[in-house]
């Protein structure tokens, strides 16, 4: 299964523009459901005064998703009239549709972490610190690390070591995705008139 993830945005256009990534996003989701791909919602931006959405980011997953998805990506053309300035003479309004660069994601296994045992310095009292019950989990391929001390069981603080440090590294994918975003981020202000991927037309939004 193939996976992409996708920013469709109206550039920080002005409402038109919003309203165009509104409707372009229910004939996306169409498309993908026609072509049985999955998709979720990464994050969605919401104006505040027309209840539309300026930008939003999917994660697209399905085979053969090049010859489908290749096909949105680009400038997108909507030929219609302003439906919130009736005298405007404008009618073309364009918006931008594009894949953003997937972040590496931590797979990792029980042998990618190493084990290192240390005396809890913590409450507990005396006994706590006659023997090695603090443990360290050491992401080998990242080098981060955690620390555990938290019970006087060894056992029990590697258990523990181990949800954190999984933990940490969901938080760092989420990280990536973020600066993969920030980067991309001139997709905002960047869309391309002229040579549109995609047109349509009129309230309908029908593609010609």
């Amino acid at each position: 299964m193939m996976k992409k993830i996708i920013q469709i945005t109206s550039g920080r256009g002005p409402a038109e523009c919003n309203f165009v990534v509104t409707n372009v996003f229910k004939r996306f989701q169409e498309a993908c459901t026609e072509n049985d791909i999955q998709f979720s919602i990464i994050e969605r931006e919401i104006d505040k005064d027309f209840n539309l959405i300026t930008s939003i980011i999917l994660e697209v997953e399905g085979k053969s998703l090049d010859n489908i998805i290749n096909n949105w990506i680009g400038t997108i053309l909507w030929i219609g009239k302003s439906p919130y300035r009736k005298f405007h003479q404008r009618k073309n309004w364009f918006i931008g549709c594009f894949e953003l660069e997937i972040p590496k994601e931590n797979q990792i296994n029980s042998n990618e972490i190493v084990y290192q045992t240390m005396r809890s310095s913590g409450n507990g009292g005396q006994n706590v610190n006659k023997v090695n019950s603090a443990v360290r989990a050491i992401h080998k391929r990242s080098g981060i690390s955690v620390v555990s001390m938290d019970s006087r069981s060894q056992y029990q603080n590697k258990k523990i070591a181990t949800t954190r440090l999984l933990l940490k590294l969901e938080e760092e994918n989420s990280k990536d995705l973020k600066n993969s975003i920030q980067e991309k981020w001139i997709n905002q202000t960047s869309i391309e008139r002229g040579n549109p991927v995609k047109i349509f037309r009129g309230e309908k939004f029908l593609s010609s």
